[in-house]
């Protein structure tokens, strides 16, 4: 007779009962035996057994280690199937972003082990032998180990420029000393000033068997509640719960029982928990992009970002479905395990994929880094959230001139989330259209604009008759993004290149009282240049002139000098544009 062991997860076992291993649920209610006959023939030992562990790792593979969970139990907690209580809850609590550093403290006790005895067993001493026939249960309890566990579940929120192994490092050694820590007589925790700021930062969650007044939230909360453990349990540790149960086949006590005809090999288990883990993953890395602020700045992309989180939750949910739906026909025979298997393969040839899933979402990082980058540059331009707010600046707006770098391209639709909603039953996948943040041209262009816009709005940022904006718009037809330029709330055109700063003037003939010198136009944006103006002095004693010529007039003599020579001549040239003002030849600006 091969029996079962497996994790109680705070759900409310008793000997006698029985149990439904083709669901891992409990049958209520109905029973082979008197309570009576229960308790008079019931064995009972002390078993005092106590464990400290400490764990770093967040997977659903450590977590069922640390509740001794096997790999059938797994399946069905995986599938939905086992509702946990108590400290069995740590199961359900997961990292919500990359950017923390986890360590849990486990403590484990156990205190009393009980069994039936042997004169429960045998058909003749089963009091109602009518609910073999019933298929409603496989197993019956025979044993069961009493005890508590806790789980003390400590977070450290890690920032861009620390190193997470070091904190995650930090933290697994402040815990490691959580028993070296002492409570005196007044409740009052004993750390060193050192201690305590360490563990400033530190939150924590508690999951226990044990019923605290109020659970830690901190780390200096969880040592006090740590020390207070032993005593929770009771002075004869009546208040103990089931930690680990033995189960007897019903087929031991009659073979017309129903039986547990497969169970679920160990690959299909590590599977199905590889999917799982996968999507957790996933829904990590979105928590991080809707924190990331460029979300704040552009809310169209979070918004992408929580719809494909949201329909990753909503696949997990139906692929759990799936799987509450199968496992107990597997194990009771309905069905075989290739009906596991291939819905394992379906998930791989959808688009709920894994690799397609993290691509999609690895290119949202791409195209969220480069906007970050953007905006640091911008960072002293306005940046408005919506085509309301860019609306709403313009109307009170007192400027003449309105120049807007437009971001064109953060509205596009998205082919990939249009399917994942249509949840796509083929395995067809259309053609997907290059995002922009993929397209080197396009970054290119995009890399000369915004650079040149962020020069001309530093060399007009004392102009009262030009504003500078930046914001998302949708339907332009551009990739990546343009500059556009308002005259009087008007829109002039998408297209505004800003001209950047001209080049040095060049000196190609002199005389004994002129100059003539060779304009240099700027590189981009030459065609929004009105006239330009040189500045000129000749020695440090004489004061600085000016003189203006049309744009077209590159070439310019400069008379009426006094006799110069190379080294005392000094000049710088400007352009005039009627956005703003004047750009001089020696301002600082970002190459381009």
């Amino acid at each position: 007779v091969c029996g079962l062991m497996v994790a109680a997860l705070g759900r409310p076992f008793h000997l006698g009962m029985l149990y439904d291993c083709r669901s891992d649920s409990l049958v209520p209610g109905v029973t082979l035996w008197d309570p009576e006959d229960l308790v008079k023939d019931t064995l009972e030992n002390s078993q005092h057994n106590t464990e400290f562990n400490i764990h770093a790792s967040d997977s659903i593979e450590n977590k069922s280690s640390a509740l001794n969970i096997e790999a059938s139990l797994k399946a069905s907690f995986l599938g939905g199937l086992v509702e946990v209580g108590g400290s069995a809850n740590f199961l359900k609590d997961t990292k919500t972003s990359k950017k923390q550093a986890r360590v849990t403290l486990q403590y484990k006790t156990t205190t009393k082990f009980k069994q039936l005895s042997m004169n429960h067993f045998g058909r003749g001493n089963v009091k109602y032998p009518y609910v073999f026939g019933q298929g409603i249960a496989t197993h019956v309890v025979t044993a069961i180990l009493y005890g508590a566990q806790a789980f003390f579940v400590f977070d450290q929120e890690v920032s861009e420029n620390e190193d997470h192994q070091n904190i995650e490092g930090n933290l697994q050694m402040m815990v490691e000393k959580i028993n070296c820590f002492s409570v005196d007589g007044k409740g009052t925790l004993k750390m060193t000033d050192d201690d305590n700021a360490k563990a400033e930062n530190f939150s924590c969650k508690f999951y226990g068997d044990f019923a605290l007044e109020n659970n830690p939230v901190s780390f200096q909360e969880a040592v006090k509640v740590y020390t207070m453990l032993p005593k929770l349990l009771g002075e004869r540790g009546e208040h103990a719960v089931p930690v680990q149960i033995w189960l007897l086949p019903l087929t031991y006590l009659d073979s017309s029982a129903t039986r547990v005809a497969h169970e679920i090999s160990l690959g299909l288990v590590q599977e199905t928990q590889t999917v799982l883990e996968e999507l957790s993953g996933l829904q990590m890395q979105c928590n991080d992009l809707m924190n990331r602020n460029v979300t704040s700045h552009f809310p169209e992309i979070g918004t992408k970002v929580k719809d494909f989180k949201d329909m990753c939750l909503q696949y997990k949910s139906i692929f759990q479905t799936s799987l509450s739906e199968i496992l107990p026909l597997i194990r009771g025979g309905g069905k075989g395990e290739r009906e596991l298997a291939e819905i394992l393969k379906k998930k791989q040839q959808s688009l709920f994929n894994s690799n397609t899933l993290q691509k999609w979402l690895d290119s949202k990082e791409r195209e969220i880094d480069i906007l970050q980058i953007i905006i640091e540059v911008m960072k002293d331009t306005t940046m408005l959230t919506s085509e309301k707010a860019f609306d709403i600046e313009m109307f009170k707006s007192k400027a003449k001139y309105v120049v807007c770098f437009a971001f064109t391209s953060l509205n596009d639709k998205e082919p990939y989330l249009r399917h994942l909603s249509e949840y796509l039953k083929t395995l067809r996948q259309d053609a997907e259209l290059p995002r922009w943040y993929f397209l080197k041209d396009v970054l290119d262009t995009m890399r000369r604009q915004v650079y040149l816009f962020v020069n001309f709005a530093e060399a007009n940022k004392d102009s009262a008759n030009a504003q500078f904006l930046s914001t998302s718009v949708s339907g332009s037809g551009h990739k990546g993004g343009k500059i556009y330029l308002y005259k009087d709330s008007k829109k002039q055109t998408d297209n505004f290149e800003p001209p950047s700063k001209p080049g040095k003037l060049r000196a190609i003939e002199r005389t004994h009282d002129s100059v003539t010198v060779e304009l240099s136009p700027p590189k981009y944006g030459s065609s929004e240049v009105t006239e330009y103006l040189i500045e000129y002095c000749v020695d440090e004693e004489y004061e600085w002139k000016e003189i203006k010529t049309p744009k077209d007039n590159i070439i310019c003599v400069v008379s009426g000098l006094r006799k110069i020579n190379s080294d005392q001549w000094d000049d710088q040239l400007y352009l005039g544009c009627e956005v703003g003002g004047y750009i001089s030849s020696n301002i600082p600006c970002h190459s381009i």
